[in-house]
């Protein structure tokens, strides 16, 4: 087993994240990659904590985290301790926004499955099947808070 602070190559941490070269390059570019060094070669060396944060920043991106809100959440990082309160309060406003997004796509989910019900009821009855009040859209556009986003 390699120790916990072996250097790796870019190719080497390329290979090991499942990232392009160029991509790994392109998040530098970006700032979003900390204690990057370069050897007497001029040649990038990383460690093993990079593929750790390679992949925190796949899933910050994944759940929609813009990379203007990486960098800040990177640049508080390179400041170290005295940011833990900043990084957390960054991170918890994004979980609260995954969140909320999960809880629309199930809502939406919920109303897919709905639909596909309805159809596989039409199909195997040869019947349409009645409408059910509760399944429409129409309760979802009336709700309270579509009201109000409306208004």
């Amino acid at each position: 087993m390699k120790p916990m602070h072996s250097n790796l190559r870019i190719g080497e941490l390329a290979a090991r994240t499942g990232r392009s070269v160029h991509a790994i390059r392109w998040y530098e570019r970006q700032g979003l990659i900390p204690g990057v060094i370069r050897d007497g070669g001029g040649r990038r060396v990383y460690h093993e904590r990079h593929i750790g944060w390679l992949e925190l920043l796949e899933r910050l991106r994944f759940t929609g985290m813009s990379i203007a809100q990486m960098r800040e959440y990177t640049a508080l990082v390179k400041q170290g301790r005295g940011t833990l309160k900043q990084q957390q309060v960054l991170l918890s406003t994004h979980r609260t926004r995954v969140r909320e997004t999960i809880a629309g796509w199930t809502y939406a989910l919920k109303l897919l499955d709905r639909k596909i019900d309805f159809y596989g009821e039409w199909l195997t009855t040869g019947q349409r099947p009645r409408s059910r009040p509760e399944s429409g859209w129409a309760r979802r556009a009336s709700s309270p808070s579509r009201k109000r986003r409306a208004a």
